[in-house]
């Protein structure tokens, strides 16, 4: 838990909420004071879905203070038990809440005695973990109490599926490309000749997780949610998981050749190599792309990649790889999953970077200047400021993010997307001249070589006419050394003699 003014992972309810809200027919009760309620807001508006979120705030205020919560949370599950009829309501206090250290268990105890649906409290430490790792556990909570009533009542699926079948874990409300991905998902396992047995949490009914351990072998495509599932049913069930995101090509070889793999080991023998080969060479684009002559204008292109594990991890493969661009450092702000993260790019970069302060990521952007940024929101704000051009590859991000039209980052059509924005995030000569040529750049840029730094420097008359005449592709950079130099040197305004002093500074 941390006080913040702007976070890459939210605080742990609203992981919770997300795996809530994924499911079909489950209504979450969120324990909270005004001000932590923006959950609702926030995925109406990114998701654009007509239906109204399946969430309801028990709110915390001072007569709750005074008399404590147990009444009111109670009738409010009790209430929407009789008016929505889900299949289960599951609790979850927030960080805030959290601090009146109640007993929520015996809340939850004691509504289920007059409910008709289900009743569980989320089993997440609110101060400890932020929302990516909320949402794995949830999901992992809620499918073992449903597996553990299905083996109650002697209900439980475990006989296999006759034809090959799979689980997808982890597609959820408000996750980067979700739906566009399983659609590709989808059609990947279909042109395996593998059946879908369930989706889970999108859409998915909690009635039918007990059915889960009849599926062949789990997928699980982003290691942010769906892993510690995975993990119970090999653990419960032997199932055999796969937890490699098939995003680029390489990826996706590496996800197929392991589905050959557990196939064959379930005495299901496949060759999917012609399979491979027809998809790489004919379907997807981004493989003859990378050798055209197009793509040999990104040589000596330099990038950085940050975002959430799973996908700054295969952004840093695919850039290094396949597009055969430099990657000067790539980062995530999973800390939590650091290792994983390190082991997967520090053969494909010159630096590995872990944290989640957006000021460090932004000081380390200017002071490394690449060609062109891969991340988040919060990156595409700081290549506006830097004048350096971005796309956005991962959470967190804002609604141009969900898009209505179809637009994947997994599978074939996936690399056709992603090749598309690698070439085009990158400003090439001839289209940066014509940019400056008729006044097209963004005339904001930055003054410092650190976003943090509260230095200001000005430029006189004289200097900045003298800029102007620079060509556009090297102003930027030429604009930035001068301003190191001048701060280094104690300069508050650059004039001409300044100018000139850098530049031979530079050239010495």
């Amino acid at each position: 838990m941390k006080l913040a003014y702007w976070m890459y992972a939210g605080p742990a309810h609203i992981g919770t909420l997300r795996i809530a809200s994924s499911f079909k027919n489950v209504h979450a009760i969120m324990h909270a004071p005004l001000g932590d309620d923006y959950f609702n807001v926030m995925r109406s508006m990114l998701e654009r879905e007509r239906d109204f979120t399946p969430v309801t705030a028990s709110i915390v205020d001072r007569h709750v203070l005074a008399r404590g919560s147990q009444e009111k949370v109670i009738n409010n599950i009790t209430r929407k038990d009789k008016e929505e009829n889900p299949d289960l309501l599951l609790l979850t206090p927030t960080c805030t809440s959290s601090i009146l250290q109640e007993d929520l268990q015996n809340f939850v105890q004691r509504a289920s005695i007059e409910t008709s649906s289900d009743v569980i409290l989320a089993d997440v430490n609110h101060y400890r973990v932020n929302e990516l790792q909320a949402s794995d556990r949830t999901l992992q909570q809620i499918v073992a109490f449903y597996i553990n009533k299905a083996r109650k009542k002697e209900v439980l699926g475990v006989n296999k599926t006759l034809r090959p079948s799979v689980n997808i874990l982890g597609v959820l409300s408000l996750g980067f490309h979700h739906q566009h991905d399983l659609v590709d998902l989808k059609r990947l396992f279909h042109d395996l000749d593998i059946d879908i047995n369930q989706v889970v949490p999108d859409n998915a009914s909690v009635n039918d997780l007990k059915d889960l351990p009849t599926a062949w072998f789990n997928f699980v495509p982003y290691r942010e949610a769906g892993l510690l599932t995975a993990q119970f049913l090999h653990d419960e069930f032997d199932m055999p998981y796969i937890n490699v995101t098939p995003m680029g090509l390489l990826n996706i070889s590496e996800v197929v050749r392991k589905i050959q793999g557990t196939l064959s080991k379930l005495d299901c023998y496949r060759d999917y190599s012609n399979y491979l080969k027809l998809q790489t060479q004919y379907v997807s684009q981004a493989a003859w792309f990378s050798r055209s002559i197009d793509c040999q204008n990104l040589t000596g292109k330099t990038a950085i990649v940050f975002g959430d594990a799973t996908h700054a991890a295969a952004m840093t493969k695919i850039l290094s790889k396949e597009m055969g661009i430099h990657v000067l450092w790539s980062g995530t702000y999973c800390t939590h999953d650091s290792d994983w993260f390190r082991m997967q790019v520090q053969e494909l970069c010159d630096k590995v970077v872990i944290t989640d302060d957006h000021n460090v990521v932004g000081d380390l952007i200017a002071k490394t200047e690449p060609n062109a940024i891969f991340g988040t929101q919060m990156e595409r704000h700081i290549g506006k400021r830097l004048n350096i051009p971005c796309g956005v590859i991962s959470s967190p991000v804002h609604i141009q993010n969900f898009p209505l039209s179809y637009k994947p980052f997994l599978g074939y059509e996936g690399t056709n997307q992603i090749a598309d924005l690698i070439y085009n995030s990158f400003t090439l000569g001839m289209e940066d001249h014509l940019l400056d040529l008729f006044g097209g750049h963004d005339t904001t840029e930055s003054l410092t070589n650190t976003l943090s730094s509260t230095n200001v420097i000005s430029w006189s008359t004289e200097a900045m006419k003298e800029l102007s005449k620079i060509p556009g592709f090297v102003r930027g950079k030429v604009k930035r050394n001068t301003e190191k130099y001048a701060l280094s040197s104690n300069y508050n305004v650059i004039s001409l003699e300044v100018l000139y002093e850098a530049k031979e500074k530079a050239n010495s």
